[in-house]
């Protein structure tokens, strides 16, 4: 074992004496934690010390960014705790804003960050490598809180606490700091057996679900949105009950992308930033929102103007009637869903009133609607763009994970993909270029580990894709099963877009970019070039392979017109 001098960091004699790092790996192991993603560094070397003596996996990225964005995906495709492991100052800065995705978007890690000595805290400045201020202050915006670890002792606890925090709804990033005197010093607690978080409680008041069964007994017209804290909660079942006990159409956001079967004869699907859709939330008597704020992207850049009343589901008490008054009830969107599901059922709300949309039934007005918006999109002279997206999803299987980087193909995705068995997830939450690539790489490893078919796609633009492209080495090293579409344009597709739509011209939207073929290969990634019609082909290819490999077309794709301008 190499131990270090937490005075001086100075290598001195290994022995065999367990130390605080122990207690952290220890503690992790005994949650259930089975994969840490991160990056070695000075005064986190305690960590990675007792790492060499547990069953921890861990995967090495190349930027802490991607190491958390690697968590977050980690934890979306497996439902588990994602874990990351920071080093002190610039690695734990670095990896802030992956962790705002993660907060954003309610995903629960375990982010465990190394500090300076104890003697160094505290305003003082001594002039120590890393030294912050306040670091965990940094952290403040971007988890849900921040621990400062100052002995040994509290380690098991503390991360105990962590994880039970993370795992409650609403749940999120929950941030630990360790100084390294504290990793490294002797212990005299024994070793951690066991350890036990479960989530707190978050059901809904019952008085609420009284009431919004009253509004709902009497609704004709009633509509659901399904936010990610549907998919968050694990309310599938129940909102689709609650569905069709109302015959409500339900369209999905973006996070909640998947949360309601797209072929069901009640679903809009994802269409939320069409105005054909807009009108049709607008016209619900009663509109059930879950696990959304309502905000820019699903309230059609807030031109949403509902005429009837709202009942809001969420778990975070703050998104509740931020932008809209309405019935809030904050509830785990699981917990609530059910009781209200139940509550309709006890109270024959199936067949308390007539569901008619002004003389046409809810499910005409589904199919009409879905009708305008394909005869909208018909109109604009989208065919590429709608065959590309098209050849993607029958190229994936049906039970693929997706990962989507903030790029045009995935605002394509997020009004148009059907997950089918599958999950999709996108950096929809905080809206970080990135995202795509290292969070399938997370997410491709805990599947692996879970056991469960492993293969997972990426997609990128070529802007975003640079944002993560060192991590082709992470994925080479640990011979991750990913398949990365990187769609080139030339450079920041949707802003040049943007400006030119906005001012008639772009101006540094442009970009110098790799040979993306050239540049895979010389980490020894497998890759391909193809032409846009030859994108599914390659795809089912490359889903056939071992390990990573890359597909890159080169095309530019126009985003669909948006309608809340209109």
């Amino acid at each position: 074992m190499i131990d270090f001098d937490p005075g001086t960091a100075a290598p001195t004699k290994g022995t065999n004496q367990r130390n605080g790092g122990d207690l952290v790996v220890e503690t992790l192991e005994a949650l259930g934690a089975k994969t840490v993603f991160g990056i070695p560094g000075q005064h986190a070397l305690g960590l990675f010390d007792a790492m060499g003596r547990g069953n921890l996996h861990f995967v090495s990225s190349r930027v802490e960014n991607n190491s958390a964005f690697a968590a977050d995906g980690y934890s979306r495709a497996t439902g588990e705790v994602g874990v990351l492991f920071l080093s002190t100052g610039p690695g734990a800065l670095t990896s802030l804003a992956g962790l705002q995705e993660a907060y954003a978007t309610g995903v629960p890690m375990v982010v465990v960050a190394s500090q300076i000595p104890l003697d160094g805290l505290g305003a003082r400045r001594k002039g120590m490598l890393h030294q912050l201020d306040d670091q965990k202050a940094s952290a403040a915006n971007v988890t849900k809180s921040q621990r400062l670890i100052q002995h040994a002792s509290g380690i098991p606890s503390a991360i105990q606490d962590a994880w039970t925090e993370a795992i409650s709804s609403p749940q999120g990033p929950v941030w630990i700091e360790i100084p390294q005197n504290v990793l490294l010093d002797p212990i005299m607690v024994p070793p951690v057996e066991d350890a036990l978080a479960e989530a707190f409680d978050n059901p809904p008041r019952v008085e609420l679900i009284r009431e919004a069964v009253k509004w709902l007994s009497t609704a004709e017209r009633p509509a659901i949105i399904a936010g990610g804290g549907t998919r968050r909660g694990r309310a599938e079942k129940s909102l689709l009950s609650i569905a069709e006990q109302l015959r409500a159409p339900v369209i999905c956001t973006p996070g909640g992308n998947g949360a309601f079967p797209w072929t069901h004869e009640l679903s809009l699907q994802s269409w939320i930033e069409d105005r054909y859709m807009t009108d049709v939330l607008e016209d619900a008597d009663v509109l059930i929102v879950i696990g959304s704020s309502l905000g820019e992207v699903t309230s059609n850049y807030f031109t949403f103007e509902p005429r009837g009343r709202i009942i809001q589901i969420d778990a975070e008490p703050r998104v509740l009637e931020s932008n809209r008054p309405g019935l809030g009830i904050r509830a785990d969107a699981g917990q609530a869903l059910a009781a209200l599901d139940e509550a309709l059922s006890a109270a024959g709300a199936a067949d308390a009133v007539t569901r008619s949309w002004h003389g046409t039934s809810p499910e005409d007005v589904v199919k009409k609607s879905l009708a305008k918006v394909k005869a909208r999109l018909e109109s604009q002279d989208l065919a590429k763009e709608l065959k590309f997206m098209a050849d993607i999803r029958e190229a994936v299987p049906a039970d693929m994970q997706t990962f989507w980087d903030m790029t045009i193909s995935a605002y394509w995705g997020w009004s148009c993909w059907d997950a089918r068995q599958g999950q999709f997830h996108s950096a929809q939450g905080a809206g970080g270029l990135g995202y795509g690539f290292p969070a399938a790489i997370g997410g491709a490893v805990g599947l692996e580990t879970t056991g469960k078919p492993s293969r997972v796609l990426a997609v990128s633009g070529d802007g975003s894709s640079m944002y993560s492209i060192s991590e082709l080495a992470t994925a080479k090293q640990h011979n991750v099963p990913v398949t990365w579409l990187i769609v080139d344009d030339g450079g920041y597709g949707i802003l040049r877009e943007y400006m030119v739509g906005a001012f008639g011209q772009a101006t540094a939207t442009e970009l110098a970019r790799p040979d993306f073929v050239k540049l895979a290969e010389s980490f020894g990634v497998p890759a391909r070039r193809v032409a846009p019609e030859e994108v599914g082909d390659a795809l089912k290819a490359s889903f056939e392979a071992d390990g990573p490999n890359v597909v890159v077309v080169e095309t530019l794709l126009k985003m669909f017109g948006p309608t809340h301008l209109e």
